[in-house]
């Protein structure tokens, strides 16, 4: 045990064992670990799309909260028709591309190079709206958090992304508690809260009933027409609620079998769940009076004097107001809702390593991040993921409220593209289809399609025109230099791809001559080594070269090669500055150059050793010039391994990690 390496105690503790590639099957899910794993976000943005329209609308004064419930039912109705579209999203393209796909196969590459680009930047966005929120919302029960909400953040970000490195079910499994403790806990609350207002008749009110507010002076008194500005800048920031739908259908392959009916069963009950909670806590925040206020353009007036104290959020002041008389209630609530919105970043880890996988497959991003990890999780796209949302936490502070800006617009631009190209989808199928009664499913999903585009689209506009100054505009950037990049990588790869293509004229032709150059710096038995290799591949000429640096030396080791009786003849190549990569080059491409149809292979003696800080004092001058003769043309570097004693050491290390391995995949 002695020889362990402490990187892989460290990965199997934090990970996990590693899964074959024949258990892919294993980590399948099951309706009830999916709707966590895959609708977290959805469900836990009840907890702050809420406290968005309330801020919005803040900036009104007190007036402006008298639509908070209209604008609720207005956001759970275009949620619900989402929900409808994506139903047939999942039927028609279960193999996981989602909007990329759905936008690629009916309106073109560009097309779906737009849904991705728009789907990443909201991935991370989710990433770090939800955790943020958890923070704030924590404070509702511990106030020391007061002050470090970017580092707690980040920490919880580090927490998530080492949870779902070790794989899919594993982490949808640990999710699901919190998942339906806080479905559980805001619908009791909700019912309940209902329960002692309507029909006990009890006087609740929440801790800002008895505040006023006082509103920007640009909203405060505003009506009729003059209020739909500020209206549509309330829903488009509620609209928030309607993040993360997109997720089941990048996740269909996923679900266990049926994929798809499973797949559109859990965006059922997603929608059901969802609108039943966001109804619930607008309705109970309308009746017990709650208020929320956005600093710097609205604030809290009692009795004429400003008050300075702050407020908490929707869900907590909710909880505290029906649980009055039951504090366990409220800490299971509030615990509740700490967890899933740290845990609502787990769609995001779902969804953007797979979209990241399709896009790498596809060569708009890295070939890498289309490779499984150990746990068979797409490790690169949750590493990446989680990296792009800690910069968004330090960058805004941890700042919802700032962060919410940026928001929605990706999504609403993949929504709003992958149902018109649903309709050409339907569409299309439609000229070559006879039967009636497929005839009238199809055009059935047209028209869900059709309304869905329609809703989703007056949805952008209204996030464009709304959001756009408050900080859409950065994440409207972020998207097209994410587009830019994608289009260069692809250009990258195909460039690569005619390089590397066969001809069939020119591949065919064998070189001239094969002329093998051996490096030498003293005579020993690695340059022995290397020189019987170079003499069993029978080159067309062979010769060993040195470089002089040390005149001494170099007198010492040619004496030592003729006294030697080496057939070989040994080159001195002088050395006026004392270098030995830029002669040795020299030397090799003056070969080229007299005969360019050869081909010349230098061999390089390298020791191989078992301790890392043992390389450093060895083959530095070795791998300084095989990096320079790898760029150049007609030269192939090979290098001869010599085993030192300690490289032993090495050996049983990575025979007992092959051990380790085999074991674990038995």
């Amino acid at each position: 045990m002695r020889d362990v390496s402490i990187a892989d105690v460290g990965k199997r503790l934090l990970i996990g064992r590693k899964l074959r590639s024949t258990q892919l099957g294993e980590t399948l899910l099951p309706k009830r670990i999916a709707l966590p794993v895959f609708a977290s976000d959805a469900l836990s943005s009840v907890a702050y799309a809420p406290d968005e329209i309330l801020i919005t609308l803040s900036l009104a004064g007190a007036s402006g909260f008298a639509f908070s419930w209209k604008i609720g039912i207005v956001v759970a109705f275009v949620m619900t028709v989402v929900v409808m579209s994506y139903r047939q999203n999942v039927h028609a393209y279960p193999s996981g591309g989602g909007d990329y796909e759905v936008a690629t196969v009916n309106l073109g590459p560009n097309a779906g190079l737009t849904v991705a680009s728009a789907l990443m930047v909201d991935y991370v966005l989710t990433v770090a709206v939800s955790i943020s929120s958890g923070v704030q919302n924590a404070e509702a029960a511990f106030p020391f958090l007061d002050g470090h909400e970017a580092l707690v953040a980040v920490l919880v970000v580090l927490l998530l992304m080492t949870m779902n490195l070790r794989g899919v079910r594993e982490s949808g499994t640990i999710f699901a508690v919190p998942t339906y403790c806080f479905m559980f806990g805001v619908l009791a609350m909700t019912a309940w809260g209902l329960f002692r207002i309507l029909v006990l008749r009890t006087h609740l009110q929440a801790a800002t009933a008895h505040w006023s507010v006082v509103g920007d002076p640009k909203y405060t008194g505003l009506t009729g027409l003059a209020m739909i500005p500020l209206l549509a800048r309330a829903f488009s920031s509620g609209s928030a609620a309607l993040t993360g739908v997109e997720a089941i259908s990048n996740g269909v392959p996923a679900f266990r079998k049926p994929k798809s009916k499973n797949a559109a069963t859990t965006l059922a009950l997603l929608a059901t769940i969802a609108v039943s909670m966001m109804i619930g806590v607008t309705v109970l925040g309308r009746l017990t009076g709650l208020k929320l206020v956005d600093p710097g353009f609205s604030h809290f007036v009692l009795n004429g004097r400003p008050v300075h104290e702050e407020a908490d959020t929707a869900i907590g002041q909710l909880a505290a107001a029906v649980f009055n008389n039951f504090q366990p209630g409220f800490y299971f609530v509030i615990g509740a809702t700490m967890l899933i919105l740290f845990l609502a970043g787990n769609t995001a880890f779902n969804g953007f390593p797979v979209l990241g996988s399709i896009l790498g497959r596809d060569g708009y991003l890295p070939r890498q991040l289309h490779t499984r990890g150990d746990r068979l999780a797409y490790s690169n796209g949750i590493l990446l993921l989680a990296a792009g949302a800690i910069v968004l936490i330090i960058a805004f502070d941890a700042s919802v409220t700032a962060l919410i800006q940026l928001y929605v617009v990706g999504v609403f631009v993949s929504f709003t593209t992958s149902q018109i190209g649903m309709v050409r989808h339907w569409t299309r199928l439609l000229r070559d289809q006879h039967d009636r009664r497929a005839r009238n499913r199809m055009f059935r999903a047209r028209v869900i399609n059709t309304v869905g585009a329609v809703c989703t689209g007056t949805v952008l506009i209204i996030v464009l025109l709304s959001k756009f100054l408050q900080g859409a505009y950065i994440a409207i950037i972020a998207m097209i230099v994410l587009f830019l990049l994608m289009k260069a990588i692809r250009r990258h790869y195909d460039a690569v791809a005619r390089e590397t293509a066969i001809d069939p004229t020119e591949d065919k032709m064998l070189p001239s001559r094969v002329r093998a150059v051996v490096l030498v710096s003293k005579l020993h038995k690695p340059t022995l080594r290397a020189l019987a290799f170079a003499k069993a591949s029978r080159p067309s000429t062979l010769e060993a070269i040195t470089v002089d640096v040390d005149p001494d030396e170099t007198e010492r080791l040619v004496q030592q090669w003729e006294d030697a009786g080496i057939a070989v003849p040994l080159k001195v190549i002088a050395s006026p500055y004392r270098e030995i990569t830029n002669p040795a080059l020299e030397f090799v491409r003056s070969i080229r150059r007299e005969s360019p149809r050869d081909v010349v292979t230098v061999y390089i003696p390298e020791y191989i050793v078992g301790r890392w800080w043992e390389q450093l004092l060895h083959n530095q001058s070795a791998l300084r010039l095989k990096t320079r003769l790898l760029f150049t043309p007609g030269v192939m570097v090979t290098s001869v391994p010599f085993l030192l004693q300690s490289s032993t050491a090495g050996e049983r290390r990575l025979a007992r990690s092959d051990r380790r391995s085999r074991a674990t995949v038995r």
